[in-house]
């Protein structure tokens, strides 16, 4: 089965105590693409400016990513410029240069809309419902979202939400969202908005999947070295979907084992800046740290 994602691409400039990178290739849909490549075929649909290099765009076929749906408008590609003290799990943003990104209307290729797994990665609610009515009946939409549009566009998120299946969200977004600070009341109000699911994505302590029926805890993967955590919530969703949609069964038990590739693949893109660990991985490497990550966890019961 093939995924379509809806996204950012961007150029990122970052900076951690490890290293900086300057105007390198980032990106919501970026990353999420690159993920869910290792899985299934991807067809993307993002903007960027005339100045985006082609070498870039080569990457992405080269993953097997179809960029027909990557639009190029006069106007120079969405930057972004972060700082990541020791406490690797918060950034600090310094710049946002929307530019293109700003104008960015979603529009959806004819043969891209029968595709049965979307995701919507974090844009603005309104565009995330527009795209919602370009589609055709998909078999499973998830969809990411960020403290900005909860703070700006909270009516318009909330009624995104009663037409998705998932919502991936990192655990702070998740208590401003819900106005709870305890996670398990904050999956349960989250619940009520409609989507049958909710991911909460909780950096280096791992991942909670809560439904109406099923309550989930994934770890993270120990790391010796961690560089930057830029796009590791994308690459956890890229995983996540790409699996479901590979696999093309979203009971219980399959989304259980998606999450723990969402994992896996968020778990090899902090290891390096930019997309440069992403790019580079071996499906065998995969296969290896998700056997790794099911020791992590596994008891007998005696």
């Amino acid at each position: 089965m093939s995924l379509l994602v809806i996204g950012s691409v961007a150029f990122d400039s970052v900076e951690t105590p490890f290293g900086k990178v300057e105007d390198v290739l980032g990106g919501s849909a970026t990353y999420f693409s690159a993920s869910a490549s290792y899985f299934t075929d991807i067809k993307l649909v993002a903007v960027v400016g005339q100045d985006f290099p082609e070498k870039h765009v080569r990457f992405l076929k080269k993953r097997g990513i179809d960029v027909k749906g990557l639009q190029v408008t006069d106007g120079k590609t969405f930057r972004w410029k972060g700082r990541y003290d020791f406490d690797l799990n918060q950034a600090h943003t310094l710049d946002t240069q929307l530019n293109v990104f700003a104008s960015f209307k979603p529009r959806i290729p004819e043969e891209y809309k029968d595709t049965p797994y979307v995701f919507l990665a974090n844009i603005d609610p309104v565009l995330q419902l527009e795209v919602l009515g370009q589609v055709k009946k998909p078999k499973l939409v998830a969809c990411d979202t960020m403290n900005f549009w909860i703070e700006r566009k909270l009516k318009e998120l909330k009624e995104m939400l009663g037409h998705v299946d998932i919502l991936t969200i990192n655990e702070a977004e998740a208590r401003e969202l819900s106005k709870e600070s305890n996670l398990v009341k904050a999956a349960k109000c989250i619940l009520s908005y409609g989507p049958k699911a909710v991911i909460i994505k909780r950096g280096e302590y791992g991942a909670l999947m809560f439904s109406d029926s099923s309550v989930f805890s994934a770890p993270a993967y120990p790391l010796e070295s961690v560089f930057d955590p830029t796009g590791a919530g994308d690459s956890f969703a890229g995983g996540f979907m790409g699996y479901l949609s590979n696999v093309d069964n979203i009971s219980d038990r399959y989304i259980r084992r998606a999450i723990i590739f969402g994992s896996v693949m968020a778990s090899f893109d902090v290891e390096d800046f930019s997309l440069n660990r992403i790019k580079n991985l071996t499906n065998r490497e995969i296969e290896t740290r998700f056997r790794a990550f099911k020791k992590l966890t596994h008891f007998e019961d005696l």
